[in-house]
């Protein structure tokens, strides 16, 4: 029965009895009238967007806030931001930077409204995030538990905001914002072309004219701050990488030739591997050596996206490799980019929004424990690296400002690297910025300044000196003695396998550097 009807029945006269009795079913029909059925509204995109962004920035603050605090970040905020876990990239990254812009401010403004409960306290980057979003930030829909808490409390939130702008003495928001705000950290930005997919001049033509080439790394373009390319077509194809232009100098300052076996020590998140993939033409060999499970993840995504077909990825410890192992007998380059501090890229990672860089806290002793840690196990690498009987050429490369972890650690190994027939070269000579004066051969260091280079970076190259051949550059027919012999076909293939090696003893070692070896402009021996 329509409820319309049971309704109309109940306003017509009737006797107790039946009034009841005609209430009574009207009561139970109550329920039932379509007007009062519950009705979801249904999200909108922008809504349902927002509010899984805002679950994607806390997650990310979480790992950020605790790898600042315990100084054992997992990774930079924007790798963090850009791993393949996080869908709504850009608005993530909007939310996570501008949370941090404004956490001392938000912080206060929680403390003084004191409106936290436990529980909501266990979710204290979701509070964080959504705090920003009412108070500096968008409109916020009533979707999501803790979206309802801190709204239906927007009342105390600008209560307390109001009482922060007395405490302060100041007047605006704006002036609070200024008061709390750490400085801004402004930088060039650059790509990197991957040659594998993409001519440098094809990219510029795609990109437009306000890019240029770097006068230093042939396949990197120099762009205007602030520029975001993160989602334009070349970088999601791979065609381009977003990286730093000290970032891009370690792989070719080893200036690997096509052919060449190279080993990437500690290769994730890729992209220096990548890169050496590139100057190879996608010749030889790339071993990209990586502990980290996780990381190992990152670093084979890397390799996907570039379209690199020569790299091997070797999930295990550099450390634990064998020099003498015949599956690394042909190796004759290694760059090894260890774990470090990061000290010298606080603007690429961002470090200037974190909550130890507002403060200002100085290097305490956890830092310099860490420090020392950091800088055993690199020179523990570095040494294992110059142990590999073929390898030819080694940089080792920091993005670190620490002096313990750059020139105390090069000059730790020197000693071995000379047993070994190696000397400091010197990468990049038109570059003008080089090593600390604390050790012999401090010229032929590389140094990067975070200030007026806008990044910290520290390269050191080594090349054997009394071996300048790469063994792989031989050419079959150059290593058979006699091809026009007639050989069984077998014993003809072991020959040329033995020719190779045999080449540099019969014919000595100035006929081979003049065959094989190729000057190049980025290296002086010392």
């Amino acid at each position: 029965m329509d409820w319309r009807i049971g309704f109309q029945v109940s306003l017509l006269p009737a006797t107790p009895h039946s009034s009841c009795k005609t209430m009574a079913r009207f009561k139970a029909k109550q329920p039932m009238r379509p007007a009062e059925k519950p009705r979801m509204r249904r999200l909108s995109n922008a809504e349902r967007s927002a509010y899984f962004a805002r679950r994607e920035a806390a997650k990310v603050l979480r790992s950020v806030l605790q790898g600042d605090a315990f100084r054992r970040a997992v990774g930079s905020i924007k790798t963090l931001v850009y791993s393949p876990t996080i869908k709504n990239k850009k608005a993530t990254f909007a939310l996570v930077c501008q949370t941090l812009k404004h956490l001392p401010i938000i912080k206060d403004v929680l403390e003084g409204a004191n409106i936290l409960n436990s529980r909501w306290k266990r979710q204290e980057e979701l509070v964080y995030i959504i705090t920003y979003d009412i108070l500096f930030g968008q409109e916020i829909s009533l979707i999501g538990d803790a979206e309802k808490f801190l709204v239906q409390r927007k009342v105390s939130l600008q209560s307390a905001l109001a009482r922060l702008l007395v405490r302060k003495k100041v007047k605006r928001l704006e002036d609070l914002i200024d008061l709390y705000q750490t400085p801004d950290v402004s930088k060039p930005r650059y790509v990197r072309v991957n040659t594998l997919k993409l001519g440098v001049d094809s990219a510029l033509i795609e990109l437009g004219k306000q890019y240029v080439k770097d006068n230093l790394v042939p396949d990197l373009l120099k762009l205007p701050p602030k520029c975001d390319l993160h989602d334009h077509p070349l970088v999601v194809s791979g065609c381009v990488f977003m990286q730093g232009k000290a970032s891009s100098m370690v792989a070719a300052a080893l200036d690997p030739e096509p052919g060449w076996e190279v080993l990437d020590a500690c290769a994730a998140p890729g992209n220096k591997t990548v890169h050496l993939a590139a100057l190879m033409r996608g010749k030889g060999k790339v071993i990209a050596c990586e502990l980290n499970k996780e990381r190992i993840k990152r670093l084979e995504n890397t390799v996907r996206l570039s379209g690199a077909h020569n790299i091997e990825v070797l999930h295990g410890d550099f450390l634990s490799l064998d020099p003498k192992n015949p599956l690394y007998s042909k190796v004759c380059a290694i760059l090894l980019d260890p774990s470090c501090s990061g000290s010298g890229t606080v603007a690429e990672r961002l470090d200037h929004l974190l909550p130890s860089y507002a403060t200002g806290q100085a290097v305490n002793i956890d830092e310099r424990e860490r420090l020392n840690k950091l800088a055993s196990f690199q020179k523990k690498a570095l040494a294992h690296a110059l142990c590999f009987p073929q390898v030819e050429r080694i940089v080792y490369s920091t993005c670190s400002i620490h002096q313990i972890e750059n020139e105390d650690v090069v000059k730790s190994v020197l000693p071995l690297a000379a047993s070994h027939g190696f000397q400091l070269a010197t990468p990049f000579p038109q570059w003008y910025r080089r090593g600390l004066p604390v050790l012999e051969g401090s010229e032929h260091l590389l140094r990067t300044d975070p200030v007026e280079d806008k990044e910290g970076f520290f390269i050191a190259l080594f090349i054997r000196k009394d071996r300048t051949t790469i063994q792989p550059l031989l050419k079959p027919e150059r290593a058979t003695l006699d091809s026009s012999r007639p050989l069984p076909k077998r014993k003809r293939r072991l020959n040329k396998k033995k020719g190779r090696l045999a080449v540099p003893t019969l014919f000595g070692g100035m006929f081979k550097m003049r065959l094989y070896c190729k000057p190049s402009s980025r290296i002086d021996l010392k």
